[in-house]
């Protein structure tokens, strides 16, 4: 591919998002969104006090990331986002087409516990079970990939950035991602 790829780092809170986004656009050399950022202060007070956000409340949060995405185009970039409906994906997909999104999965026990452990998030455990019953995983006519969090975050960087070379080609931001990979932290 002739241009670098704009990825979405996806799933339920816990999974990871956040630490393989910035491990993943690090690698890459393009740079990273975290995107609780995008969150008007309304949303994070929702969720912190325990209240799901509703698909108006996700709106003006998912057209910030297609916008930001939509600025990366040709330049390459990585945003963590939950996109847990098909819907929000397509939203994103409005603004910024050609998103390529790693979604990050596990069971729910492993994410409680990851949740538990959690310190200084806005994100409360109570709204676990609510993100899981909202989730779509990725469907087959949606470029992405799945990628279990049961191993290191390298390892899933590797696991992302080999999925994105196999489904997308090498574009210039995945030229050598896996030998300096492999170099870096050893064999995955």
């Amino acid at each position: 591919m002739s241009t670098p790829h704009v990825v979405v780092v996806m799933g339920v809170s816990g999974t990871g998002k956040s630490t393989v986004g910035g491990l993943l656009a690090d690698a890459l050399g393009v740079p990273y969104a975290e995107a609780d950022a995008f969150h008007p202060p309304a949303n994070i007070a929702k969720m912190r006090s325990g209240t799901p956000l509703d698909d108006s409340d996700r709106e003006p949060w998912l057209d910030a990331i297609g916008a930001w995405a939509a600025s990366r185009a040709g330049r390459g970039g990585v945003v963590s986002c939950s996109a847990l409906k098909r819907a929000y994906r397509d939203r994103l997909r409005a603004a910024a087409p050609g998103l390529f999104f790693v979604h990050l999965t596990g069971d729910r026990a492993l994410i409680a516990e990851r949740l538990a452990a959690r310190r200084d998030h806005f994100m409360p455990g109570t709204l676990l079970d609510s993100q899981f019953a909202t989730l779509e995983p990725l469907q087959a006519d949606e470029h992405g990939t799945a990628v279990p969090v049961t191993a290191a975050p390298e390892a899933l960087v590797a696991r992302a950035s080999a999925a994105l070379t196999d489904r997308l080609g090498p574009g210039p931001d995945t030229a050598g991602l896996e030998n300096s990979m492999e170099c870096s932290h050893g064999s995955n």
